[in-house]
């Protein structure tokens, strides 16, 4: 019950507040100058985190030092500074079997850190049909499911036994229970809607510990 109860209250912010203002993630302040480094060159299939795993150099450190949006996403072709690294590293454009995978294909109706229907939106809002199939973006164990967790209706966490926590909230339907082992891809549950917004979609987040972190930065394009 009291894991239960922690889980509740760092996830809490999933129902963000009204009127919010465009979300802004805590960071560290950027350095007068910029550190020794190499510089990767983005290619097809390689995402923000799957380079910064290879260089074995945070998100955030590369974000700040290269100037990135937390609400943005790099782009193929993109020049980024890697720093404290000398030797520059070759990056695998195709999926290994820890990377992430879109949970839901569908357009992506609102995006990180803006405001959405008045509330603040900490991950994207994927819109998808009816009973669309919702599949784990990674393997890992559910932590959580609430069937109705305010605004956001049945909601479950995946954590991924590295820091590293997925959302997925307005499910119409649940099939998966705190304690179960999923894999990537496995379906979790169904796109529906909740409270008074009717409209049928995914709302998707990853989160670092309780931080949520921009989902563009971990999901292939």
């Amino acid at each position: 019950m009291m894991r239960k109860i922690i889980l509740i209250l760092m996830f809490a912010g999933l129902a963000g507040c009204a009127s919010a203002p465009t979300y802004t993630r805590p960071m560290a302040p950027a350095m007068a100058t910029a550190p020794a480094g190499v510089h990767h060159r983005v290619e097809p299939g390689q995402t923000l985190w799957k380079i910064s795993k290879i260089y074995d150099v945070d998100i955030d450190d590369i974000l700040r030092y290269n100037n990135i949006p937390e609400g943005s996403a790099i782009e193929v072709g993109q020049l980024l500074l890697i720093p404290n690294r000398l030797k520059q590293q070759n990056v695998p454009v195709k999926l290994s079997g820890d990377d992430f995978i879109w949970p839901l294909k569908g357009r992506v109706i609102a995006g990180f850190g803006v405001s959405y229907r008045n509330m603040m939106n900490k991950g994207l809002n994927i819109q998808g049909q009816p009973g669309a199939d919702i599949l784990a973006a990674r393997a890992g164990r559910v932590v959580f499911y609430a069937g109705d967790f305010g605004n956001f209706g049945k909601t479950i966490i995946i954590d991924h036994g590295d820091g590293l926590r997925t959302v997925y909230a307005r499910a119409s339907d649940v099939f998966v229970r705190p304690g179960d082992n999923v894999e990537r891809g496995s379906i979790v549950g169904r796109v529906g809607s909740a409270g008074r917004d009717k409209n049928n979609y995914l709302h998707f987040e990853i989160r670092k510990g309780a931080l949520p972190e921009n989902p563009l930065f971990y999901l292939p394009r």
